[in-house]
């Protein structure tokens, strides 16, 4: 298939699944590499496509729709033992923790997509954390770190922010 019509129905796919891609599903659907599709996605991107790469793999969103919702930027510390915690804290009184971002000294503000909504998708990105031994983002900072959480209201938000902020993770 030519590169064009592929990322014509690469767009078409992601549009009408509800959760994120693996790169490696989108490849096997099209008999091409990962990489292929890698670059798919840039291509995509560089024509405004809004496309979000996360830990489970791509997502299509609408601007619009998320600009309908709150936000705010909390800034959390906590040990590896409570990540769990944190994230359950947020997704349980109907947050969404979009991303995560440290600063880090020589690089400047690094920003990672998560879109974690509820408890299946922290304990997926979680159990992907510990089967790749690889170490969160936080590690860089020593604990510091920030998430974009979303929710439906200011309200919402403000409940968030207060049970993190008893659990002494803000």
């Amino acid at each position: 298939m030519e590169g064009k019509k592929r990322r014509t129905e690469i767009i078409r796919m992601l549009s009408q699944s509800t959760q994120p891609m693996p790169g490696t599903t989108i490849a096997k659907n099209f008999g091409v590499s990962r990489q292929v599709i890698v670059q798919d996605i840039a291509l995509l991107r560089a024509k405004n496509k809004n496309i979000l790469s996360t830990n489970r793999g791509y997502l299509l969103y609408d601007p619009k729709e998320s600009a309908a919702k709150a936000q705010r930027v909390l800034r959390m510390s906590h040990t590896d033992e409570q990540m769990r915690d944190e994230l359950y804290t947020i997704v349980d009184y109907g947050g969404k923790v979009l991303d995560v971002i440290i600063e880090h000294e020589i690089y400047g503000q690094i920003t990672v997509d998560l879109i974690l909504k509820n408890r299946q998708d922290v304990d997926d990105f979680l159990g992907k954390v510990q089967r790749s031994h690889a170490r969160p983002l936080k590690e860089l900072t020593g604990g510091c770190h920030l998430h974009t959480v979303e929710a439906d209201t200011e309200r919402l938000l403000n409940v968030i922010e207060d049970k993190l902020r008893q659990k002494g993770y803000l």
